[in-house]
């Protein structure tokens, strides 16, 4: 089953390369795995990023900090493992 970024990956691939998603054995497959790539890359590319709570850190400015942090992850790593050049794609 397709998650989120699996999706969205197959929308763009199918829209930016159709011959190459058609050549495929099993698209679906191909897909649910790199969805699921994608999630746990930016899972920790988010850990990364945020980094360890400063003292004193509000609750707000956590909250801030996290989806600043998520946003960048996601952002990221779209661009490394969804939105690749065509030549990447080789």
């Amino acid at each position: 089953m397709l998650n989120l970024y699996g999706a969205q990956a197959k929308e763009h691939w199918t829209q930016t390369w159709p011959d190459r998603v058609r050549e495929m054995e099993d698209p679906e497959a191909f897909f649910a795995r790199l969805g699921q790539d994608i999630e746990a890359a930016i899972e920790t590319t988010t850990r990364t990023l945020a980094g360890p709570a400063p003292a004193g850190e509000g609750y707000l400015s956590r909250l801030q900090r996290l989806n600043t942090a998520r946003h960048e992850a996601e952002s990221h790593v779209m661009r490394r493992m969804v939105y690749l050049e065509p030549d990447e794609t080789e």
